[in-house]
């Protein structure tokens, strides 16, 4: 019951902390759509990574990396800073032999663009990572409602069936060290319209359309 209550409350928190107003996300551009999936170049970015290893449900697993990533940007780093909310909250399954064929998970938050070339140092106590996402290229696949276990693994499922029917077959890129990852852009309190994604990791060699470079905020 007190592991149900703490969920809870840190549902509500990251709730109110996404609602309070209006977010930055990472910068895309889109270089090929199908009907239900695209692929996207992503610029080079910064964030911060909680990695979760003792937990075996996503949805578990992404709201305890959450609480150490909300401590972060709440002042838990050496220089006091508070850092604004950004959109999405991806967490990233790393491949194991757990339930959904993971090992561990990694949850991550793009900083805002005041803190890209400077992150502020996490404290040691709560064992957060910065790093640098390189340009990269990702197929994404849209879907509604809650992220729980049983539908992400769908997802992905159907973002596999999709890229081998497509001329990206044979293009996914196992570099990152994740399986694949899950992109929520919604509250946990928001019922309707809620807006996730699978994001899967896309080898740019030998492909044209899919080369680092300018990109459009979207």
């Amino acid at each position: 019951m007190a592991r149900a209550s703490k969920l809870m409350k840190l549902s509500t928190l990251l709730s109110m902390v996404v609602l309070c107003k209006a977010i930055e996300s990472p910068q895309y551009a889109v270089v090929h759509e199908e009907s239900d999936f695209e692929v996207r170049l992503y610029s080079q970015s910064t964030w911060v990574s909680a990695r979760v290893r003792e937990e075996l449900s996503f949805a578990k697993a992404t709201l305890l990396g959450f609480h150490r990533l909300f401590q972060y940007i709440q002042g838990a780093n050496l220089n006091n800073s508070r850092i604004a909310m950004t959109s999405p909250i991806i967490t990233s399954l790393v491949p194991g032999d757990g339930p959904l064929h993971s090992y561990a998970y990694v949850v991550s938050l793009y900083l805002p663009d005041k803190f890209q070339s400077d992150p502020p140092t996490p404290l040691p106590e709560i064992h957060l990572n910065p790093f640098e996402w390189d340009s990269h290229c990702v197929a994404v696949r849209k879907f509604s409602g809650f992220a729980i276990d049983e539908v992400i693994v769908k997802e992905a499922d159907n973002l596999s069936f999709s890229l081998r029917r497509s001329p990206w077959a044979n293009s996914t890129s196992s570099d990152s060290g994740y399986a694949y990852s899950v992109a929520q852009y919604s509250p946990p309190l928001q019922f309707i319209g809620r807006v996730n994604e699978i994001w899967v990791d896309i080898d740019v060699s030998g492909i044209n359309s899919c080369k680092p470079g300018a990109v459009a905020a979207y």
